[in-house]
């Protein structure tokens, strides 16, 4: 049997004359120090420009109902339900957490939302009541690991969704969710390997896009979109 890791072609060799430095904040230099370290990604990042991540100022209980709602969903039916949320449970914009925890079961699932998912939303909203689910500002001064860890122990909420919020919400530029099949399709279509890379695979891959991997994972995403434009 071959080697599964044979089935993804190594990166070219990293320009070491311009390092990865975590210095280079601006969305440009990142695009820029990312392309030192792997060339591939230079007409990525010419058509799509650099990674500018779209930043929000949820607090974490917000910012993981939306994430729940929106698991496993297109992006219109999961826009759908999250509004029902929001107008039944809270101000049209913002999830009342308070709301959310008191409410019956029937109540949130006249919304939309499966019997896993108004479990998944009643955890968090209990847990940020009583102080279980760490805060925005709480989870702002732990380290990646630390809030992966403290995210999971969440019902319904796995390393994808921390890794999501990490990203957009904590904005950390160091993020690399290789099980995101985005992630792994768009590595595969960069290396014009046969298969996608397994998340162990994945995981050596992305070492040489320290420290700027969520740009180099929306890169990939990029990918994945530009090659769906080609052959629309």
């Amino acid at each position: 049997m071959p080697d599964p890791a044979s089935s993804v072609p190594p990166a070219p060799e990293q320009d070491s004359s311009a390092p990865l430095s975590s210095e280079a904040a601006s969305p440009e230099a990142v695009a820029a120090a990312l392309v030192a370290a792997d060339p591939r990604l230079e007409p990525v990042f010419a058509e799509a420009g650099p990674f500018v991540p779209a930043r929000t100022a949820d607090e974490t209980a917000t910012a993981l109902i939306r994430s729940v709602v929106y698991q496993q969903l297109s992006g219109r039916a999961a826009a759908t339900i999250h509004a029902r949320v929001l107008a039944a449970f809270g101000d049209g914009l913002t999830p009342d957490v308070e709301a959310i925890a008191t409410a019956p079961l029937d109540a949130l699932r006249a919304c939309g939302l499966s019997r896993a998912k108004t479990l998944a939303l009643h955890d968090i909203a209990e847990r940020a009541l009583d102080g279980r689910l760490p805060d925005r500002a709480a989870l702002a001064a732990l380290s990646d690991a630390d809030v992966e860890r403290a995210l999971v122990a969440v019902r319904g909420v796995g390393p994808w969704t921390a890794h999501m919020l990490m990203m957009f919400t904590l904005d950390r530029p160091d993020v690399w969710p290789v099980a995101d099949l985005g992630v792994q399709e768009g590595y595969r279509l960069l290396s014009d390997a046969d298969v996608r890379p397994t998340p162990a695979e994945l995981l050596v891959v992305g070492e040489r896009y320290r420290p700027y991997r969520s740009a180099a994972a929306w890169a990939m995403w990029r990918v994945v979109d530009l090659v769906r434009g080609l052959n629309a």
